[in-house]
Parts: C-alpha cells; structure tokens; sequence
C-alpha cells in the first residue's frame, strides 16, 4: 500500500474515531482534517477550499431557506392542523402523521420538517393523556423515510447527485429517486404505524410530558380588525377555534372598558379587543386562524401577516425600568414599535388592560416585533430574555402564493429550463421579496456546520478516491461476494453504508461510500447507478442510534429515549428496508 493511501486511510480512521466520540464538533473535526490534508500535499494546495464552491454544498443551502420560507407561510401547518386528531387510535394517529411527515420530508429538509411536526404530536399526546415517547420516534423515522422520495428531500441524495454529475456527466433528476425510495417509505411507514410504536417503552409520563410542552399561561389581548369581521359572530362561537389550541376566552373589551362576565353572547365589532389566556404558540395560532390582530398592528406594517415578526418572552427582575409602570406610560409602542401583546403573573388573572397593567418584578411578558426591535426593547426595558422562548409569527395569507413560487422552482428544474440550484436560488429570492424570509433569516437558516462539514470532506474524498482508497475496500467486498449472486455485493454495500451511517454524519458517510460504489460497479461490470442509489439509501437509514441523524437527536429529550432504545425499533426497521430496497433497485435500476 502506498504512503498516501495510507495516510489517507489513517486520517479517516481519526476523523471516525473523532466523529464517533462527540465531544468535538464534526465541522472542526472535519476541517482540521482538511488542513493536515493539504499540510501533508494529500489535497492539491489549489483544491484545498475546492469544495465551498461545490454545487451540492449551494444546494443544500438553498434547501435549509427554502424550508424556512416554506414554514414562515403556515403552509405546513395548515395542513397538518386538518390531518392531526388526538381521538384517533394510535396506530391510526401514527399512520397519519408519518405519511404527512414522509410527504413534507420529500419537499423540505426532514430535520426542517420534524420541527414542524413535533410540537403538534406532542400536543396531541397531551390532550390524548399518554407519553410522547409512543409517537415521536416513529415520526422521527418517518422524517428520514420521506426524505429519500426526492433530491432535495435529504442530503444524501443531493451529494451521491452531484457525484453523479462529475463522474458520468449528469446528475441524477428530482424524482430519480422516487420508486425506490417510495417503496422503501411505504414499508417502514407501515411497519412503524402497525408493530414498531409496539416494541418501544412507556416511560415517560404525562406529566413530562405536560413539562416538556408548557411555556408559561400569559393573558393577552387580539384585536377584532375589519379582515376578522365578515359576518356576524359572538364571542362564543370562537370557542371551538380556542379550544382546538387550547385558549381560554376570559373576555371583551368594547372602548377600553372590559364588558361584565365574559361576554360570550356579545357580538363582535371592529376594534373591541379579545382577552384571551393560553401559551405563546397557542396565542399566535389562535390569531391566525381567528384573522385577529393586536394592539399597535400599524406600527408593524399593518397586520398580523408583517414580515419577520416574532414572540419573545422575558422576565422582570427587581429594578427594571418597566417595574410598576405600564406599557403606555413608557410608550413601548411608540419608542420602540414593540407591543406587549401578554403578561404571565404566576398563573394568577387579571382585570387591568395589559396595556395599562403595573407591571410588578417576577412577571414575565409576551413581546411582539420584528427580532432587532425586540432586542433592543428587552435591553431598554432592563428585563431578562428567556433563552429559547420565541415563537415566529405565521404568516398564513402567504401559503398558497410560497407553495405556488416552490413549485415553479421544481417544475423549472425538472422540465430542464434551469439547473436546481438556480431554480431554488430564485425561490430563496421570491421569498425574500415577499416577505417570507427576511435577510437576516436567509443567514440564520443555513446549518453552517453542516456545510463546513460537506465542503471539508469533499477534497478529502476526492483524495480517497484518487490515491485508490475506493478501489481496496471495493475489491475487498467483490472478493468476499465472489461466486454469489451480483445482488449480494449490493446487500453487502448496503449493511456496510448503513452501519458507518448509525455513528457518522449522513453526508460523510456519503462522500466516503460514493466513490466505493462506483468501484464495485467498475470492478464487475455493472451498471453504476445501480450501487449509487444503494447508497443513496442506505445513506440515509441512521435509524440504531440518536447520533446517526440530527432528528433521532432532536426526539431524545421529549421522548423520554435511552440510547438502547432506538435498538428496539431501528433494527427490524433497517432490516426491512435491506429486503425492500435492492430487490426494488435491482428492478428500477438494472444491473
């Protein structure tokens, strides 16, 4: 074996090594990894940053905004706030979330659309009275499966796409993907909904998870506007909207006077105010789907649907500015075009205008504006930002026209009229001109981690590839499948790709099994793509650990999850995606 091979081979073994340990984030270890590369002339000087410039790093960008542009228009939640009903079975229930979470997986990031998912199944576990531990792996699962269906639906795809692309010529197109990884998603879907939710345990309680979703009660006020009153309405027929997200309706306020009880048979008229109580999340949807606005709506472009508006709690320390003083006594709205939309006071009500309401130490309050603004209020008013306690505003009159703008990105990329990564860089721009992504948003959805990631790696497994790294360990496996069946090779390269997926990062176990695959297609003939989407699915397939995919992570904490536990389920899981995957290959992708 050559001395580069062999220090290629050695760094590897280490940035694994490193990898699996954890302590070190996987961007730095990574990149370290690349400057010893080049250090050691195993990188061409000329080619060290190479990979920055790399179109499946751009795609992958543009992918993590789109999403963020996507879930900004409450187009997600629309349809899941239609889908989602905690009195169903829970087989049923898990049925019907994970087929929407496989479906939003193959036209958004998967981890993206996790995040969107979680919180509604966690509500629904609430209001069902058992543990979120029961539903939220399956949907993890689910998450991953649907991400196989398309190229942008999950990294892999991307990258063994763009690799494609350098070594054949042409990359594989937005739905190359879809009868395998369809099958696949089928399958585990059903596996997850009818037998795996089974085999995991009951451990945490309701309590938990009760913990686990609540933020704190806070009494606010939204607005009647002209858009909200189209027909005649009473107070009490938003009831049924309230109660679906869990807020109580304390009452009507009709020209700065509260009505006596809670005006429940009152009707509602352009500019009487709703006294309402729930949870930050709660309150934002409530106003959405009820067409409410709240106090100061014009000091943010209108209405409820300005762009970049968020909810940030804080807390009142001793000595603050704000401490017995109201909100109109310092001006909050016309110094800083903020609004005090809520006030939390130990679970305790109040008759006051929250406006108007002294504001004592130990309250935690309810702001609303864009973030900048926001921020500067918190540090004026002297008060204390929760960390982690914000709430963007939907801005749900916006759904259709993102959805439309997204899918003349993918039609404009698949009929051939421009390359994706064009295509979605227009869309990232569309939605940044509407609204739905401001440009500090467009900065903060890119995972750069994951990018430095993907670029470092790059050159490195170009250096693996072309010191023959790939052509040792592909002649390794066709000499131990020697006199089987070709479709033992793809198994073979399927266990292997999946094993090194449960402890490494998806795209770095990727870009080391991309250029494995095209070896062993070399090395027996056969057709490359064939061994290209193996690994493309087995890429993907993180499912025996809660570090082999961002989303088995994200459900450790809420679902109550030991390390064991993705075990119980994972296995059987990976087991049948082995038996569904390369026989649906083999018949899509000829050898």
């Amino acid at each position: 074996m050559q001395t580069e091979l062999m220090m290629i081979f050695a760094l590897l073994g280490m940035v694994f090594a490193l990898l699996v340990w954890g302590r070190i984030r996987y961007d730095l270890i990574a990149f370290g990894a690349l400057i010893i590369a080049a250090a050691l002339g195993l990188v061409p000087k000329q080619e060290v940053f190479s990979g920055f410039g790399h179109s499946a790093v751009a795609i992958i960008a543009l992918v993590l905004i789109v999403s963020r542009g996507l879930s900004s228009s409450g187009a997600v939640e629309i349809v899941a706030s239609r889908l989602i009903d905690p009195e169903r079975p829970l087989p049923l229930h898990i049925a019907v979330v994970a087929v929407l979470a496989a479906g939003l997986s193959a036209i958004i990031n998967n981890v993206a659309a996790l995040a969107l998912l979680m919180p509604l199944d966690i509500e629904a576990a609430r209001k069902a009275k058992r543990a979120a531990g029961r539903t939220l792996m399956p949907l993890s699962f689910a998450t991953i499966l649907g991400g196989m269906i398309t190229l942008i639906g999950t990294p892999p795809n991307i990258v063994i796409s763009e690799y494609r692309q350098d070594v054949l010529g042409e990359p594989f197109g937005m739905f190359d993907f879809a009868p395998v990884g369809l099958a696949v998603a089928i399958a585990g879907i059903a596996f997850v909904s009818l037998v795996g939710w089974r085999l995991l345990p009951n451990r945490s309680s309701l309590e938990d998870t009760e913990r686990d979703v609540s933020k704190g009660r806070y009494v606010a006020e939204l607005r009647i506007g002209e858009q909200s009153k189209t027909q005649d309405l009473v107070v009490q027929d938003l009831y049924p909207q309230a109660n679906e997200v869990d807020i109580h309706i304390l009452g009507l306020i009709r020209h700065g006077k509260r009505l006596r009880g809670l005006g429940r048979r009152e009707e509602l008229r352009p500019g009487d105010f709703l006294v309402v109580e729930g949870e930050p999340k709660s309150i934002e949807a409530f106003m959405g789907q009820a067409l409410l606005e709240f106090a100061g709506s014009e000091k943010h472009d209108g209405d409820v649907i300005a762009p970049g508006l968020t909810l940030a709690e804080a807390i009142v320390p001793d000595g603050s500015r704000i401490q017995n003083r109201t909100s109109r006594s310092l001006s909050l709205l016309q110094r800083h075009s903020v609004t005090l939309l809520g006030v939390a006071r130990g679970g305790k009500s109040f008759q006051n205008r929250v406006r108007l309401l002294p504001i004592r130490a130990g309250d935690v309050l309810l702001l609303l504006g864009t973030p900048d603004r926001v921020a500067e209020a918190i540090k004026w008013l002297g008060v204390l930002p929760l960390e982690g306690r914000r709430t963007e505003v939907v801005q749900r009159s916006k759904a259709g026209l993102s959805v439309g703008v997204f899918a003349l990105a993918v039609a404009s990329a698949v009929l051939g009229l421009v390359p994706l990564s064009v295509a979605l860089g227009a869309a990232v721009i569309a939605f940044v001109a509407l609204g739905l992504v401001s440009g500090r948003e467009v900065y903060a959805s890119v995972e750069w981690k994951v990018i430095v990631l993907l670029a470092s790696l790059i050159p490195l497994a170009e250096a693996f590839e072309h010191f023959g790294g790939a052509d040792l360990i592909a002649g390794q496996i066709v000499q131990l499948t020697l006199g089987y069946p070709a479709w033992v090779s793809l198994v073979a390269l399927m266990i292997v790709t999946m094993t090194l997926s449960d402890f490494l990062n998806n795209v770095a176990t990727t870009l080391i099994a991309a250029p494995i695959s095209l070896s062993i297609a070399t090395a027996t003939g056969n057709n490359p793509d064939t061994y290209l989407m193996t690994v493309a699915v087995a890429a993907s397939c993180a499912f025996l650990t809660p570090i082999g995919h961002k989303n088995n992570t994200i459900i450790l904490g809420p679902g109550g999850y030991s390390f064991g536990d993705y075990w119980r389920i994972g296995l059987p899981l990976e087991a049948i995606v082995v038996c569904v995957a390369v026989p649906t290959i083999l018949l899509v992708w000829p050898l």
